[in-house]
């Protein structure tokens, strides 16, 4: 059951990689948009899809662990 949770715990850690990626982007996504304001659209577009995929990745991490919790319980 220990390794169990150990293997529950770091497919959710994904969860903090997409949180600073997401930071990360949304940061120079605003530097970019106050260097270069007529790009705005161009850049709110990439910015919201990079978003999507990391918060995809969060999710599939934590229903990994969900699995492993429920299916080798």
């Amino acid at each position: 059951m220990g390794l169990v949770a150990i293997g529950a715990g770091l497919a959710v850690l994904t969860g903090m990689g997409a949180g600073i990626g997401i930071g990360i982007a949304t940061s120079k996504a605003a530097d970019a948009i106050a260097r270069q304001p007529e790009a705005k659209g161009d850049i709110n577009k990439a910015l919201l899809l990079g978003c999507a995929l990391a918060e995809a990745t969060a999710i599939y991490g934590f229903v990994i662990a969900i699995l492993i919790i429920f299916i080798l319980k």
